[in-house]
């Protein structure tokens, strides 16, 4: 025998049939904001799924990598822009299958966007509002269409809270804090949302507005009919006017149930048009054509007049200058008494030519020069034509350089010493031009030049740009050896006065070989210096804070009180360098190398010191709490009266390390080596034990309360220490 059927959201339970209620049967309001926090995560979703999955991709996949989609770097751009991040200095490289996957991520929300308010204009439902028994209907209880569907949505509901938010977040001080930008946006759309609550209105703004309701999608709203009824009708004649018997017609009988009707002859308006007035004033139109017919004549007439007397006078005068450059060149070549002098003079003549010629020929005359006074005069010149000489300076200073490493020794003295002085007269006018247009760099590409400092026969070069503003110069690859660039501005502000965001001025130093610089006090903060070559440079007191600073170079530089708060070294040398007072906090120096470095007083707190590299190192009084030296290689360094509290030494290895006066409150030490670490300071052997006493009590490391359970190579004498100190060790409780 069959088993009867179980009704629909009824369950048996123990032969019982129990109700249970469905999410439709749920009040209208829950409903409702469970179909707005569903549309809400369909859409996040659609981008944050694939993007998530392209940067898992990217972080798994091979060295191979393509540059990025050419629409998915404009977008981020413009995100960037808009939101105020900082800007990437160089193209960024992906894997070939995010580049699909972002792309993925960029292209589904618009097409879910797209998809649930076309079906919300058509039926008044969106998936989620489908699945929760929602609809939007009219006040005349019809679906909406799709332009009110996307008013509500794209216009009022989102575009007014979020619009709102961002005007006030970019123009009331809160940007470029993306947490503040968050909460303001927040705060819009309850607000915008919050008449919902409101007993005497029951629907938010963007229903307000657009007059749409949102309702229970089981119960029928019919718009309300009123039957007629009959009744009398007045007859009230306002003014009489007979009327002809065939334009009776013109009216319609009454219909049934009406009782009376009054009757209104119809009015013909006498409409006013161009052509009837045309028709009844021929005279005055015909005079009107006229004038006007002639008058565009004439003005074609002269117009033509105009153009033509322009390209006489633009062609005379190209052939005057033409006639110029092509004597000023016969006079190049021609002999005088004073050849010297005339080729002088003919040269600044030809810089002063509005002739597109004149500077390629001054620019190909220096690199074949051999006389080096009119190398200088040759330099002068193209001085003379302002910034637009770079690009043409700087490929015959490529050239000039590589052809002065590719002479060898068996070459000629002569032939090296006249190639190094044409290079010197590229660098000198190079430098001159940076000096002169130091505020109209954010366009000048010196990508690889040589300004280094050389020695010739007519006198030394040394880049001096001191004090300066060099924001926006490309430098990336540029060999600036021994430059002095004391206080000299590399970065600067954009339009929104606001440093760290999309439209500052930032000079690219990435791969830029700055041996034996001198950048004291220089500006670099957000500066782009990835891989460049500093060593035995000079940073004392520069602002390299949040700078890029990946794989640089700062071996044996000297980077006294510097500020590098948040900056990026990760994989950095800074080997032999002295880093006294300088600030690192929150820095990121992930497998540094800082052997042998002198870093007395400097602050490293809340830095990120994984497996970096310390050997030998003297970090007295440097303060490390908060910091993650996990995996670092702390042996034989001097670490007396340092701050390590708090932080994380996970399998750091601290052997033969000085830890006098230290204090390790709060450290993480599991897996660490301790084998031969010195607690108390080593002085000298005193005649008077009272002094001797006194020095070892105040140089005694700091340990109440520190775990040394899962420390490794201690001694008995370091447990005995740990013991008697503080610490805790498991053999402390069998003492």
């Amino acid at each position: 025998m069959s088993s009867p059927p179980i009704e629909r959201g009824k369950f048996r339970v123990k032969g019982k049939f129990i109700s249970v209620p469905s999410i439709k049967a749920l009040p209208l309001l829950p409903r409702r904001l469970a179909a707005w926090t569903l549309e809400v995560y369909l859409l996040a979703a659609s981008a944050v799924i694939p993007y998530s999955l392209g940067t898992y991709i990217e972080s798994q996949s091979p060295s191979e990598k393509v540059p990025l989609n050419p629409v998915l770097t404009n977008v981020e751009q413009a995100i960037a822009q808009t939101l105020g991040l900082p800007r990437h200095q160089n193209q960024p490289l992906v894997a070939p299958a995010t580049n699909l996957v972002w792309w993925l991520a960029l292209t589904s929300p618009v097409v879910i966007t797209g998809w649930q308010l076309y079906i919300l204009g058509k039926t008044g439902r969106t998936l989620p509002k489908r699945w929760l028994g929602v609809k939007v209907i009219t006040e005349s209880g019809k679906s909406p269409n799709l332009l009110r569907a996307i008013a509500r949505e794209g216009g009022i509901k989102w575009g007014l809270p979020l619009s709102t938010a961002y005007l006030l977040w970019r123009y009331c001080g809160a940007f470029p804090n993306l947490f503040l930008l968050v909460g303001l946006t927040g705060v819009a759309v309850i607000l915008e949302g919050g008449m919902l609550l409101l007993p005497s209105r029951r629907r938010p703004l963007h229903d307000l507005i657009l007059k749409t309701v949102v309702v229970d999608a089981k119960a029928s709203y019919r718009r309300a009919r009123v039957s007629p009824q009959p009744q009398s009708v007045t007859v009230e004649i306002q003014q009489y006017q007979p009327y002809r018997l065939e334009e009776e017609s013109r009216y319609r009988l009454p219909p049934e149930g009406v009782h009376s009707l009054a009757l209104f002859p119809q009015i013909e308006s006498k409409q006013k048009s161009l052509w009837l007035w045309m028709r009844q004033h021929p005279g005055t139109t015909l005079l009107i054509c006229t004038l006007a017919g002639m008058s565009f004549v004439l003005a074609t007439f002269v117009a033509t007049q105009v153009y033509i007397q322009d390209k006489a006078d633009r062609r005379q005068s190209q052939e005057e200058e033409n006639e110029a450059f092509l004597t000023l060149v016969d006079r190049l070549g021609a002999t005088s008494s004073d050849p010297l002098e005339e080729r002088k003079s003919v040269i600044l003549a030809m810089a002063r030519l509005n002739d597109p010629r004149a500077l390629p020929l001054l620019v190909d005359l220096l690199g074949q020069e051999t006389n080096p006074a009119l190398m200088d005069a040759l330099g002068q010149a193209i001085e003379s034509t302002g910034i637009k000489a770079i690009p043409s300076l700087r490929q015959l200073n490529q050239s000039l350089s590589n052809q002065l490493q590719s002479l060898s020794l068996e070459n000629s003295a002569k032939e090296r010493q006249l190639v190094a002085m044409r290079l010197k007269a590229t660098k000198s006018a190079i430098a001159n031009l940076l000096v002169l247009s130091s505020t109209q760099l954010d366009s000048v590409n010196l990508q690889r030049a040589d300004l280094s400092a050389i020695v010739t026969e007519s006198g030394d070069f040394v880049l001096v740009l001191d004090r300066v503003d060099l924001s926006g110069a490309n430098f990336r690859g540029a060999i600036l050896n021994q430059a002095s660039f004391r206080g000299t501005i590399f970065n600067s502000v954009g339009e929104d006065k606001r440093l760290g965001t999309f439209d500052d001025a930032i000079a690219d130093l990435s791969g830029a070989s700055l041996r034996e610089a001198n950048l004291s006090e220089a500006f670099l903060s957000y500066g782009a210096l990835k891989g460049a070559n500093l060593m035995y440079a000079t940073l004392n007191r520069a602002n390299l804070s949040r700078a890029q600073l990946i794989e640089a170079n700062f071996s044996s530089a000297q980077l006294l009180e510097t500020n590098l708060t948040e900056a990026n070294l990760e994989r950095a040398s800074l080997t032999g360098a002295d880093l006294a007072e300088s600030l690192f906090i929150g820095a990121n120096l992930q497998e540094a190398k800082l052997g042998q470095v002198r870093a007395i007083g400097a602050d490293f707190s809340k830095a990120n010191l994984f497996r970096s590299t310390w050997l030998g190192s003297d970090l007295s009084q440097v303060n490390f709490k908060g910091a993650n030296l996990q995996n670092a290689d702390l042996s034989a360094t001097q670490l007396t009266g340092a701050n390590l509290q708090n932080v994380q030494l996970q399998k750091a290895n601290l052997a033969n390390a000085n830890l006098s006066n230290t204090d390790l409150r709060g450290a993480n030490l599991a897996g660490a080596d301790f084998q031969g670490a010195i607690f108390v300071a080593q002085l000298p052997t005193s005649s008077e034990q009272f002094i001797q006493t006194q020095h070892t009590e105040t140089l005694k490391i700091n340990m109440e309360g520190v775990d040394f359970t899962e420390v490794k190579n201690l001694s008995e004498e370091q447990i005995a220490f740990i013991c008697t100190h503080g610490g805790y060790h498991p053999q402390c409780s069998t003492r």
